[in-house]
This record gives C-alpha cells, sequence and structure tokens, in this order.
C-alpha cells in the first residue's frame, strides 16, 4: 500500500510539475501579446502629406475661398519640398488674396526661380503679369529683368 501510495504521488509531482510548466509557457506567450497591445494604443506621430497631396488640398481651400486654410497647406507644402515649384505659386496666390502683397511678390518670384527652365518661366505669363501688379502698388523696383530683355528673341544677347 505504501508503495501504490508512494507511486500515486510521484505521478500527482509529475503531473503537477508539467501543469507548471504549461501554465508558465502559456503565461510567457501572453506576455508578448500583451506587450504589443500598448504599442499598437501609442498614438503615432504626424507625418505630412507629400507636397503633392498638400497642394491639392490646398487648391480645394483656396477654390472654396477658404485662404487661411489653403494658406497652411501651402505653407506645409514647401515645408515638405521646399524645392516644389507649385508650392510658390499657391503662397503667392493666396498671399495676394490675404492683402500680403511683399510676401506674396517674393513667393511669387521664388516661383520663377524653381523653374527648372527660361522656356517654363516665360511661359508662367500671369506670374509675370501678377509681379509687375505687385511692384507697382508696392512702389517697389524690378529685381529681376525678364528674360525676354535679357535675351534677343533668337537667344542671342542683346547690346
Amino acid at each position: 500500500m505504501r508503495r501504490g501510495l508512494g507511486v500515486i504521488l510521484l505521478l500527482t509531482l509529475g503531473l503537477l510539475t508539467t501543469a507548471g510548466f504549461g501554465a508558465g509557457q502559456e503565461q510567457q506567450q501572453q506576455k508578448p501579446e500583451m506587450a504589443a497591445e500598448p504599442e499598437e494604443d501609442k498614438p503615432k506621430p504626424y507625418v505630412p502629406p507629400s507636397a503633392a497631396k498638400s497642394i491639392e488640398i490646398a487648391n480645394f481651400y483656396f477654390r472654396t475661398k477658404k485662404y487661411n486654410a489653403a494658406l497652411g497647406r501651402y505653407e506645409e507644402a514647401v515645408t515638405t519640398d521646399p524645392y516644389y515649384a507649385a508650392g510658390y505659386l499657391g503662397l503667392g496666390k493666396t498671399y495676394e488674396k490675404l492683402g500680403l502683397k511683399h510676401k506674396a511678390l517674393a513667393a511669387y518670384q521664388k516661383y520663377l526661380d524653381l523653374l527648372p527652365s527660361e522656356k517654363q518661366a516665360e511661359e508662367a505669363k500671369s506670374v509675370h503679369q501678377a509681379i509687375e501688379r505687385l511692384e507697382k502698388t508696392l512702389g517697389v523696383k524690378s529685381r529681376r529683368r525678364p528674360s525676354g530683355l535679357q535675351m534677343g528673341m533668337t537667344g542671342s544677347r542683346q547690346s
């Protein structure tokens, strides 16, 4: 009888040990899941949209005459990509609508500076006209001469 009782005790201890080991594994498996949950709940940092997307949204605000909202998006676009000319064009138009003429003039000039070729700058006649209009209103002399005045129509320098 003692022998049977000893065997039962050994079996019981073996089962308890095995059950304890299995429970430990379950707890260990649950811990990584619990650790993963708080990371998912953490707020993610703000990642601004691409400059093109910001311009698209800003253009919508501009068309609906929400100039302050448009201004924020155009500024976001030029912050995201300072070499994206369309952002400065939008800034110029928006500054002009808000009556910030000096800023509009600077934005238009930056737009023209960023265009990849003189030909495109010549095609931006509305921007040249806006610059002339703002300079006239502000009584400021032009800091740049239009490309057509620097070069003859054939591309050779005038004397």
